[in-house]
């Protein structure tokens, strides 16, 4: 093809690369294309003119194979860089790509040849303006015109039928836009090779020039992990290396769990097997996926006569169940005597009858002996020895047999493994308060990234890929119960009649029931004419101090109402809250100050009380707290007393919010729905509720809101734990209203940045930020600074499970490209995570991305074969991307889950449809 004459490229596909011998990309010296004549005008055959052909879905399907050709340069792009793992998945998704791209080019072709044989008069020229765009578009690089071989190739034979003057002129065009594309292949022999001779073998090597400006701008419009993640694959951060190796001097003699490598646990429970505890023990242990060790008393497994033969009972089962589960049975004496008082045939008759015992129950009994009570002696020793056992004693000591306080179990056992960083811990499967302290010791030990190891046969340790991990749950704060005093006030006597206040103390009454899990029992509602002056006191001094409550409890007291402020003689402020039947003109007998409130917080049993107070006025004194590097164990030690303000002296409340709130109660439920959380550790504390709430309403309104401890406080904070959210993101599922969506916007502006963390890299999760600093304003107008507390440690899967609920949160206020981000990560820190799965396909879903919705709904319900709601979005998604006879099976097999489901009308029309 001369330098002088105009290129005419046909769009094809980046798929022809496979067996159609095409499979280059790049950037090649411009003037191949730009250096040319335009073309002269076509003269028409026919004098009658016609529709122009539509040639839009044409087009569009170029543009689409142009798409795939530019993804599978991108996912091999750097290659030699790529993990084993990521490299595979690569290989999958570029075959993917690459046959989606021969089906669009096997779907175009015939499209053309139609058109080319459509005898309409302005055939031609519809053609000459497809060729316009591969020649001369200025979104394309030379480079990318390889992808639209074939399609020229095909397009160039359809034109050869026809034997008029201007397809004459057309083929020409097409021949000499093939030429170009030869000249460009070899150009970058080298780099197509390298990219599609895995689908298909080339053997020319030839120069190269600017592939990697190509590739530069390629990677501008697309990422290999966006690329995976359209097809289905989110690649996991890479796990820990299990510790596997045996701690030193374990191969012999006792063993007592100092040696272990460093953050490595074993758990020991001995004289069971129990009726009932054994079994509960041992489920908690699956919910951790953490292997036990079962030291067991021979006359609970059954009996041995004395001809040696053994007689089995009923606890015998339990036992079976426990290997069955993958934990260990060891011998712990027949009796539970005091071994180191025995000796000859008693002694044995201890150790020897109960390994017989354990040998009937399963030959896979291990050699491990605890002696009762640690008690030993030199002729027990050699006996374990001749029977080839091994005595197992621990460093850790739980007490559970003697203390009957599970908080106090698990307070003593953290404090223990903290001291020694590894060891084997000492429980008991035959007491009630292990079964209760066992959750809280295993939650934590996990998010401090302590391992669990079991005995492998020669010695104990970490199981790869052992990470069945627990369940995520909420952050256990600490509290033993929770109350709340919620008041409200719209219709005063003598004050102005408010709006929305009683609408903000009901909504702030179903989040704490709702959300927190406040027993309904222990929420004392107050509204309008209820909340006298009287009705306000005797809730604190009459009903509360009959409650119950206990002083490792909380409370937490919300006010929306009238408040008020009056200057005493000495110059000092002092507030007020309004009761419904207050006088106006006797604030000082008829209102409640603030001392008063000062004074029944102080005398409250409850360890953490939260006043929050949507009214305006000023003075109480306030104390400052501080951030702590161990928040929960420390904050559990000290008594709290906070209190949070919507604003200031003679500032009014801001009405007007979403869904009929003030300004300042809407900011506090987002806040409470996580926005709050600015640490990201699942915990909403005092601090970072007015670090979040303060800021923010003061940028929206003009209200300044105080915060700060009252008088007595020890500096403890009071604490929300953010429960783990299980939507699966649906048709159902409801999104804020545009208004809400708008203010959220604002607010979320205004959010306190955290100190930067160092960063992450692409393969590893990022850090949880550290505390921030804020400046927000106490009851007495100045301002001072409050420290959030830093971030309590969390495992993987928590992580991933607080990724997914941020993510349903961002997806509700519609910011699609966030939420998808957020359920990303949770995929990486958990590969089958079916909720994040399921939502990130909605999310998809959401942008009309129906394709890439079905591959993540495909692997829900791969994750989870029994999770309805994904074969219901399954089915619509396939039914959006064209294909109806997936959707009507995704459709069935929903039905087969759910057939009186909230989709099951849904399901059976899109059935009915045929």
């Amino acid at each position: 093809m001369k330098q002088t004459t105009k290129l005419a490229l046909g769009a094809a596909a980046a798929v022809l690369l496979l067996a159609v011998a095409t499979a280059a990309l790049i950037s090649v010296d411009s003037r191949i294309w730009r250096g040319k004549k335009p073309p002269e005008p076509m003269a028409e055959v026919a004098a009658v003119s016609a529709t122009p052909p539509d040639t839009s879905k044409i087009l569009a399907g170029m543009q689409d194979i142009l798409a795939g050709y530019r993804k599978i340069i991108v996912l091999f792009a750097d290659e030699k860089t790529l993990g084993a793992g990521e490299r595979t998945m690569a290989n999958q998704v570029g075959q993917g790509l690459f046959h989606e791209n021969r089906a669009r080019v096997a779907e175009l072709e015939p499209q053309m040849a139609a058109l080319v044989a459509s005898g309409n008069a302005q055939r031609f020229d519809a053609v000459g303006a497809l060729l316009d765009y591969i020649e001369s578009d200025k979104s394309l690089f030379d480079a990318d015109r390889l992808a639209f071989r074939e399609l020229l190739r095909s397009l160039q034979a359809a034109v050869a039928a026809d034997s008029s003057l201007p397809a004459i002129k057309l083929h020409k065009r097409i021949g000499e836009d093939l030429d170009a594309l030869l000249e460009i292949e070899r150009n970058y022999e080298k780099e197509i090779r390298l990219v599609f001779g895995r689908f298909e073998p080339r053997a020319i090597e030839l120069k190269r020039e600017r592939w990697e400006d190509y590739v530069a701008s390629l990677k501008k419009l697309y990422t290999r992990a966006q690329i995976l993640k359209d097809f289905g694959v989110v690649m996991p951060y890479p796990a820990p290396k299990a510790l596997t190796r045996k701690g030193k001097g374990e191969e012999d003699g006792e063993v007592f769990g100092y040696s272990l490598p460093p953050k490595t646990i074993v758990l020991t429970f001995d004289d069971g097997p129990h009726g009932v505890y054994t079994a509960e023990i041992a489920a908690i242990l699956k919910q951790y996926g953490a292997p036990g060790v079962f030291f067991q008393v021979g006359s609970n497994l059954g009996t041995v006569a004395a001809d040696g033969k053994t007689k089995l009972g009923p606890r015998a089962e339990v036992s079976r169940k426990l290997l069955e589960a993958g934990h260990t049975l060891a011998n712990h004496s027949m009796t539970h005597a005091q071994l180191s008082k025995l000796k000859g045939d008693g002694l044995k008759t201890e150790v020897l009858g109960t390994d017989e015992l354990l040998k009937a129950v399963d030959a896979r009994r291990s050699p491990l002996f605890r002696f009762p009570y640690g008690a030993r002696n030199d002729e027990g020793l050699d006996l374990l020895s001749g029977a080839q056992l091994r005595s197992v004693m621990w460093n850790i000591d739980s007490l559970d047999w003697a203390d009957p306080v599970p908080s106090s179990i698990v307070e003593r056992v953290l404090r223990a493994v903290d001291k020694e960083g590894r060891g084997i811990i000492l429980f008991h499967d035959i007491h009630e308060r292990t079964v209760k302290a066992l959750p809280a010791i295993l939650d934590r030990l996990a998010a401090e990234g302590y391992q669990f190891a079991g005995w492998d046969g020669s010695g104990f340790s970490v199981a790869k890929g052992n990470a069945a991990a627990p369940a995520p749950v909420a952050a256990n704060p600490g509290y033993s119960d929770s109350w709340a005093i919620v008041i409200g006030i719209d219709d005063y006597a003598n004050w102005p009649k408010l709006q929305y206040a009683v609408r903000d103390a009901r909504a702030i009454r179903e989040t704490l029931v709702q959300r927190f899990g406040f027993n309904t029992d222990h929420v004392l509602s107050l509204e309008n004419r209820e909340a006298t002056r009287a009705g306000i006191l005797g809730a604190f001094n009459d009903k509360l101090a009959r409650s119950g409550m206990k002083k490792n409890d909380r409370l937490f007291v919300f006010f929306a109402g009238h408040g008020a402020t009056r200057q005493l003689s000495s110059g000092r402020d002092l507030g007020y809250i309004i009761p419904a039947d207050s006088d106006p003109n006797k604030l000082a007998t008829d209102a409640v100050p603030m001392t008063e409130l000062q004074n029944i917080a102080e005398s409250l049993t409850a360890k953490h009380v939260l006043f929050v107070m949507d009214a305006c006025y000023s003075g109480l004194g306030l104390t400052r707290g501080a951030g702590s590097g161990n928040f929960l164990r420390d904050n559990a030690k000290r008594l709290g007393r906070q209190m949070l303000t919507a604003g200031g002296a003679d500032q009014l409340v801001a009405d007007g919010g979403p869904n009929g709130h003030s300004v300042f109660t809407w900011t506090l439920l987002q806040a409470l729905a996580g926005k709050a959380d600015l640490n990201g550790d699942g915990l909403i504390t005092a601090t970072e509720l007015a670090a979040y709430v303060a800021p923010a309403v003061a940028a929206v309104s003009r209200q300044t809101p105080a915060f700060g401890s009252l008088p007595g406080s020890e500096g403890g904070d009071f604490v929300f734990a953010l429960p783990v959210e299980a939507e699966f993101l649906s048709a159902q599922t409801s999104q804020l209203p545009l208004d809400a969506i708008a203010l959220n916007s604002k607010l979320d502006a205004t959010r306190p940045p955290a100190p930067a963390a160092a960063p992450a890299a692409a393969d590893s999760p990022a850090t949880l930020p550290t505390s921030a600093t804020v400046v927000v304003k106490d009851l007495q107008g100045g301002e001072q600074k409050i420290v959030t507390p830093l971030a309590v440690p969390s495992s993987a899967r928590q992580l991933a499970q607080r990724a997914n609920d941020r993510g349903l949160q961002l997806y509700k206020e519609k910011l699609y490209a966030e939420a998808e981000a957020q359920f990303t990560e949770a995929l990486k820190l958990r590969p089958d995570f079916a909720l994040a799965a399921n939502n990130l396909g909605f999310v998809y879903f959401k942008q009309d991305k129906f394709k890439e919705a079905a591959r993540w709904f495909e692997n829900t319900v791969k994750m989870d074969p029994s999770r309805a709601v994904a074969y219901l979005n399954l089915g619509d998604a396939h039914a959006k991307a064209g294909d109806g006879e997936k959707a009507k099976k995704a459709f069935r097999a929903y039905l087969e889950l759910a057939p009186t489901g909230p989709g099951a009308g849904h399901a059976k029309q899109e059935l009915e449809k045929g």
